[in-house]
């Protein structure tokens, strides 16, 4: 027993410790034939959360699972790809101490089940700051910010990402403020005066470690003091992700009923390692009624109405092709439900990801709009939300659909599918890049205040094509040639 001194398990963790042990006990059968044992114990890490799911335990093992490594009770194997496993020098002792810390409480981890207890002061938090924010604005700014907004638009915010970042990143951090703009979810019209859809976007940015995906979701929206980063993006409106399962969050969801917050995830791919999760996840992506059974409990149903920006880290091969280098079964499941952008390590993106880190740690980046920018973006929130604190001075508008815009993504496309008999994109695509029009169309509220629509003019137009023809030509790969 002296082995677990000092290791000190929480509550939360006895139950990892006790289907640890039952697996250890299995591999231990599994390798003695006629009472003789054939080979080292050893057990895979996807077993052991099969497992915790089977018994509806929903704690990540990977704490307790470093810890035994560190005591020398378990030995990581060399892996191929993400398939992690552990040898178990001493399967016998490593049980009965697992054992032993187990019987330390026989009660149900119900409390696994309940929702998170800190979860709406969260909620209270994060909707004081932002009302501070916007009665910081209506109280000082307000004018000031006003004028900002009639000559901003997407391209003089490209242009500020691009001083930035240069001309191979700014595009990803462009994508998150504008997923930033779409959070009030603003109606869209169609010609005919019908509601055919909504701003409001998944996004996903899917690559290697190290593309820079983590900056433009995080960093650039939530700010980073100690890079000195400001913030950009919505006070009070971004809830942050990393380190909690998708168990968790689903418990977490059911508190976020009736509102719409953007769920930061840094380590997304985790959260489908979890056998059973891809199904509630997909509902969760699809804002649709979310239910969870378990012997222990139910969580919901809830209908979740925010939404997600997302990491998804996935090793490639170092090929361009989109297809060949993707390997991971979930993949689909972001394509279909999210806007999602593919990275590969190239090596322009490697020079570009160095530059722009060697600028931020010289201090060389000039973060001179971030300020006003995000006024900008937090009174617009609350225009487009009717806030009471500006409900009175100006009125929600929708984004008004056009077809010159639908016609002129239809050329890119004619000319993509004339290279390939089996195009590799899907007509999902086109309408991920109207709904990047319609969200950029929001940057331009104050340019006419009191019209009846906001529109979608030609910058805004320019800009979806690039995003439609450059992700056609992602999906494209080596087998597509340029739609220009």
């Amino acid at each position: 027993m002296a082995a677990f001194a000092g290791l000190e398990l929480a509550p939360s963790e006895i139950p990892v410790a006790r289907a640890l042990a039952a697996l250890v006990a299995e591999s231990d059968r599994r390798r003695t034939v006629r009472g003789l044992p054939t080979h080292a114990a050893r057990f895979r890490v996807a077993d052991l959360r099969d497992r915790l799911l089977r018994d509806r335990v929903f704690e990540d093992p990977s704490r307790l699972l470093a810890r035994l490594k560190r005591r020398g009770l378990l030995l990581e194997l060399p892996t191929a790809g993400s398939e992690k496993g552990f040898q178990v020098p001493y399967p016998e002792d490593l049980r009965q101490l697992l054992l032993h810390e187990a019987v330390r409480s026989d009660a149900a981890d119900v409390a696994g089940m309940l929702a998170l207890p800190d979860e709406t002061a969260q909620i209270r938090a994060m909707d004081s700051e932002f009302l501070d924010q916007l009665n910081e604005i209506v109280g000082r700014r307000l004018e000031e910010t006003v004028e900002f907004g009639r000559s901003f638009g997407i391209t003089k915010l490209a242009d500020y990402l691009k001083g930035l970042f240069g001309e191979e990143l700014y595009f990803d951090s462009l994508l998150s403020l504008l997923q930033q703009y779409a959070l009030v979810d603003a109606p869209l019209v169609a010609p005919t005066g019908r509601t055919t859809g909504s701003t409001g976007f998944h996004l996903a940015l899917f690559g290697p470690p190290g593309t820079g995906k983590t900056f433009s979701i995080d960093d650039l929206v939530r700010g980073n003091p100690r890079s000195g980063v400001p913030p950009h993006g919505l006070p009070g409106r971004n809830r942050y992700c990393g380190g909690i399962t998708p168990v968790q969050f689903l418990r977490v969801g059911q508190s976020y009923t009736g509102r719409t917050f953007n769920f930061i995830v840094p380590e997304f791919a985790d959260w489908f390692k979890y056998r059973g999760m891809v199904e509630p996840l997909k509902l969760v992506m699809e804002q649709r009624e979310v239910k969870w059974e378990t012997t222990l409990g139910t969580v919901g149903p809830y209908t979740f109405r925010s939404f997600f920006s997302v990491n998804y880290n996935v090793r490639t091969a170092g090929a361009q092709d989109y297809w060949t280098t993707i390997g991971d079964p979930n993949f689909a499941a972001l394509e279909d439900r999210m806007l999602l952008r593919f990275h590969p390590m190239t090596r322009g993106r490697f020079r570009a990801v160095e530059s722009s880190a060697e600028r931020l740690e010289l201090g060389e980046l000039d973060f001179a709009l971030a300020g006003r920018i995000r006024d900008h973006l937090t009174l617009v929130h609350a225009v487009q939300t009717r806030h009471p604190l500006v409900a009175r001075r100006f009125r929600p508008r929708p984004v008004r659909l056009e077809r010159p815009l639908y016609d002129r993504l239809r050329e890119i496309s004619d000319r993509a599918l004339r290279t390939t008999e089996f195009p590799k994109f899907s007509p999902r695509l086109k309408s991920r890049a109207v709904r990047l029009a319609a969200a950029a169309s929001l940057l331009t509220y104050f340019a006419d205040p009191d019209g009846p629509a906001l529109t979608i003019g030609k910058a805004e137009s320019e800009f979806a094509r690039r995003f439609y023809e450059e992700e056609i030509r992602a999906r494209e790969g080596s087998h597509g040639r340029s739609a220009e």
